[in-house]
């Protein structure tokens, strides 16, 4: 039996391990800029999520539990972009991407084993939930188009392409070629 339940401080480490995987490689990047002296990069992350002032907070955060044991999340927050950008090159495409006054869903992982049996669905489906109950009649996700799997899920779902930027390689960055920013429109 799954369960789908707010997030907890105490689960901040799985989180930022789901996030890792979630960003194929983007979060790994941030987090290895931000680590102190050598800092596990899942350490980074876990700092991160347990700040509760941080757009990126547990707080902001859904799990999934089987058997007591995480197996999966979703990060979603509002997006309230001042509509600058990052003055890293690496990062830059995809603060170009962020559609602003929209419900982000910035991060929705499994781990391995749990994916292809509807899971991610349910995920974004509370998501969903979560944009009406704010009031956001968009919500927005960046994607890369190598990720065809998640690319063919979004589309399932009703989400649109919009725009796209090329990817600034990286060592760890998992993909090529573009990010892609899908939106769906709940009010049609």
């Amino acid at each position: 039996m799954l369960e789908f339940r707010a997030a907890k401080k105490e689960d901040c480490r799985t989180i930022a391990e789901l996030y890792s995987i979630s960003s194929d490689g983007v979060a790994d990047y941030i987090w290895t800029q931000l680590a102190e002296d050598k800092e596990n990069v899942y350490h980074v992350g876990q700092r991160r999520y347990e700040n509760e002032d941080s757009v990126f907070s547990y707080k902001n955060c859904i799990v999934v539990e089987k058997d007591k044991k995480i197996i999966g999340m979703l990060v979603a927050f509002p997006m309230i972009s001042d509509g600058a950008v990052s003055d890293d090159p690496v990062l830059a495409p995809y603060s170009q991407l962020e559609f602003d006054n929209s419900f982000y869903i910035c991060g929705v992982a499994l781990f391995s084993e749990y994916r292809g049996l509807g899971i991610g669905t349910e995920l974004m489906q509370l998501a969903e939930q979560q944009a009406k109950i704010r009031k956001f009649n968009i919500l927005s996700l960046v994607v890369f188009e190598e990720n065809t799997d998640a690319v063919r899920l979004y589309e399932k779902l009703g989400y649109k392409e919009v725009q796209r930027e090329k990817i600034v390689p990286h060592p760890l960055i998992h993909y090529t070629g573009d990010a892609i920013l899908m939106i769906k429109n709940l009010s049609k």
